[in-house]
């Protein structure tokens, strides 16, 4: 061997050393115990996971398909869900396979682990695919690290995160590479993907709007290039919409008008997009006039104005949101309460300093991705991406879960900007430096420093509930002992209404869902208010047991704490509850006729 090259240090690959990093962050991602606990305990992330699982047990017990009604809250009636059985199905089909092999329990514990890091694979795939085919094989690999580190990201794909949020951040990032590579074919991909989105819920259409309108904008700006995509997409929306809500919603139900899930008046927007496409299809073919860019943003100008009107004569009720009906009581004590309608400035006045892991990495991926359609090369795939991060941001500001879908974008952003990074490493000056500050803060992993800091300065902001208290309440070592007491209906704090269903016969008063107002109602009032509004809610819903979280008490309405807060506490005693000694941190009391 020569001696220089005896002498010359061993070259690393990098491609293979990123590889190792992925797939220690990937191995790292979830504590293990986490999975065990799913597993063995039906440990959920959230209240919304715990009722999908509710339903999906429905299911599998026999009820159909297009019953999507819970029977055990607010009985005997019931309340209807809004959430779609298409999401149900995988779910169910995976624990009907374990069941034989690993028993119901476990089955359900082995679906309720693995779904999201199956949904995660996906993820995976998708951004690294798209990534690469944009900006090369090294920026799709950050992207894929930078995902593993993205907190929006992880928690969305979680062991028990059975909700449907991770599927709608999939749907969209499939929809933002669909605008990104153009043409028929990705087109009609898109608009499936933007039906499938509206199918599963709604709260992709902010995000589903703006992309049908960068597809309508660019026909509108370029002609005949941009339409083969604007037709697709049309076409792929206008057909499948129509077809998953079919799948999906019983006969009776095809004229009701429903605000908060896929129905008539988002149908009418999704028929409007595909009339839209086929008369811009059709008006290229036989009408010269629409050459020139003014001509075709007028005819796109005079479409909206016919389907935006038609939406606001034929449904004026969804105008005012998913939510009408709402009372203020109602928004006030509960919808403004949950940790994820909270807005970013409620959220730092209550010191949870958390925010800082989840909202700078939008903002600067949003910033980043305008910046770069702006002034930089690959400016279309920067311009989608921008155009997906800034709903996310805005609603973000507004409402916490404004960031679920938009987290999905950071690493598409990150990606190519530590990719440059990387490039300019070996060379001299500041930007190299501004370039890995940037790489580095698009990392949400590493501002958890600066959330510990702020933890530690400004401890007393923390206004908020004891998260750690209500989670110790919701979970199975603390409901699962009210499975051993005789099935009747339970009133209980509203966020432990589905762990109740999940891990008990009983049936429940109230749980945090916007259609069953008269369960939330009787909820605050009667926990929040005399001894005399909890008789009263005690006589009307029949309920054979109370149950208390100290932990996390009714807000209080009026200037006293509430008579359910002070019994919980010791305080008072009732002639007509009967307390009733169960292990755990809940207190229990058993209702007299």
């Amino acid at each position: 061997m020569p001696p220089a090259a005896a002498a010359s240090p061993a070259r690393i690959d990098t491609r293979a050393f990123l590889w190792l990093l992925v797939a220690l962050s990937l191995a790292t991602m979830h504590a293990p115990q986490d999975i065990w606990d799913t597993i063995r305990h039906l440990r959920v992330p959230d209240t919304d996971d715990a009722m999908r699982l509710v339903a999906v047990r429905d299911l599998l017990g026999g009820q159909g398909w297009y019953d999507n009604v819970q029977y055990r809250f607010l009985p005997p009636e019931g309340v209807a869900s809004h959430w779609s059985r298409l999401v149900d199905a995988p779910i169910a089909g995976l624990i009907r396979v374990l069941t034989p092999l690993a028993g119901r329990p476990r089955a359900e514990g082995l679906t309720a682990a693995f779904w999201p890091l199956l949904l995660f694979g996906l993820f995976c795939a998708l951004m690294y695919r798209g990534v690469r085919v944009t900006f090369g094989d090294r920026a799709a690999i950050l992207a894929l690290l930078v995902a593993s580190q993205t907190f929006g990201i992880v928690i969305q794909f979680q062991p028990g995160r059975v909700d449907h949020h991770n599927l709608q951040i999939l749907a969209m990032l499939g929809l933002a590479f669909c605008l990104i590579r153009g043409g028929f074919r990705a087109g009609l991909a898109g608009g499936g993907l933007a039906a499938l989105s509206l199918a599963v819920g709604l709260e992709g259409l902010p995000f589903l709007a703006l992309g049908a309108l960068a597809c309508a904008g660019d026909w509108c700006w370029r002609g005949r290039p941009a339409l083969p995509c604007l037709t697709g997409f049309g076409l792929g929306l206008g057909v499948a919409a129509p077809l998953l809500f079919a799948a999906q919603t019983a006969p009776a139900l095809w004229t009701a008008t429903r605000c908060d899930a896929l129905s008539p008046p988002w149908l009418w927007l999704a028929a409007g997009g595909l009339g839209f496409a086929m008369a811009a299809a059709t008006a290229a073919t036989f009408d010269r006039r629409l050459a020139t860019p003014g001509s075709r943003f007028a005819l796109a100008i005079l479409c909206g104005i016919f389907l935006i009107g038609g939406f606001a004569l034929a449904f004026p009720v969804c105008l005012d949101g998913p939510f009408p009906g709402m009372t203020p009581l109602v928004r006030e004590h509960w919808l403004l309460t949950v940790n994820e309608m909270a807005s970013l400035p409620k959220s730092v006045a209550q010191g949870r300093w958390e925010m800082l892991v989840f909202y700078p990495v939008v903002l600067l991926a949003t910033l980043t991705a305008t910046g770069m359609a702006w002034r930089g090369p690959q400016r279309r795939a920067w311009s989608v991406a921008a155009l997906f991060l800034w709903p996310g941001l805005l609603l973000g500001y507004a409402q916490f879960r404004g960031l679920y879908i938009a987290s999905g974008f950071v690493p598409l952003v990150a990606g190519p900007v530590i990719d440059r990074a990387l490039t300019l490493a070996s060379q001299a000056g500041s930007r190299r430096w501004g370039a890995a500050l940037l790489g580095g803060s698009l990392v949400s992993a590493l501002w958890l420093a600066p959330m510990a800091l702020a933890e530690r300065l400004v401890p007393p902001a923390r206004t908020a509930p004891d998260p750690a208290a209500a989670l110790a309440c919701q979970g199975d070592a603390a409901v699962r002992p009210l499975a051993g007491l005789p099935a009747g209906t339970v009133l209980a704090p509203i966020a432990l209404g589905p762990s109740i269903l999940l891990r008990t016969p009983h049936t429940i008063v109230a749980a945090p869902y916007h259609r069953a107002i008269p369960g939330l109602t009787a909820a605050i009032e009667g926990l929040g208010g005399t001894q005399a509004d909890l008789d009263r809610v005690l006589d009307a819903f029949r309920v054979r047991y109370l149950v208390a979280c100290p932990g996390r008490p009714a807000d209080d309405l009026r200037p006293e704490p509430a008579f359910a807060t002070r019994l919980a506490r010791g305080e008072v005693r009732s002639d007509r509850l009967e307390p009733i000694a169960l292990p755990g941190p809940l207190k229990v009391w058993r209702v007299a006729p």
